[in-house]
């Protein structure tokens, strides 16, 4: 029997959750923590999504993935199609589309800000983000991280 995606989604912010107590001593989350709650607040692929120029914020999670805001509580998940190696130091970031939209298997993701030439990231894979759950499951994170232990 295949795991629904509900499940799906309670292993890997079970994970996140396990990742975050190994990681308590910093008080921090980790792109790999992160990356594991984005994508468990991450809806079904889609082809594209609406961008008219200008984004609301971004999160590098690690060199092979982003988020995206377009709007305050409109985010989407961008998986890439191989490793960004500027993403996790860029300043900035540029993102192709056409005419307005922005395309999975088509458009780029560019690092922008590191003084050398940056290298365009095909976009592998968009998925819509659920932003009020993914702001709770850190918290949640940084909660168990910063709780003291018994013993």
């Amino acid at each position: 029997m295949l795991p629904t995606r509900k499940s799906t989604m309670r292993m890997l912010l079970a994970a996140a959750v396990a990742l975050g107590l190994v990681a308590c001593a910093t008080g921090r989350i980790s792109d790999d923590e992160r990356l594991a709650i984005y994508r468990a607040n991450a809806g079904e692929p889609v082809k594209s999504f609406r961008y008219f120029g200008r984004l609301d914020g971004w999160t590098s999670l690690g060199d092979s993935a982003l988020a995206v805001w377009t709007r305050p509580n409109e985010a989407w998940l961008l998986e890439l199609g191989s490793r960004c190696p500027d993403l996790d130091f860029a300043m900035a970031i540029s993102v192709s589309n056409q005419g307005g939209m922005v395309y999975s298997r088509f458009d780029k993701v560019q690092p922008l800000g590191q003084g050398a030439v940056p290298i365009p990231c095909i976009i592998q894979e968009i998925r819509p983000l659920d932003t009020r759950a993914i702001k709770a499951d850190e918290a949640e994170l940084r909660e168990a991280s910063t709780a003291p232990r018994e013993g």
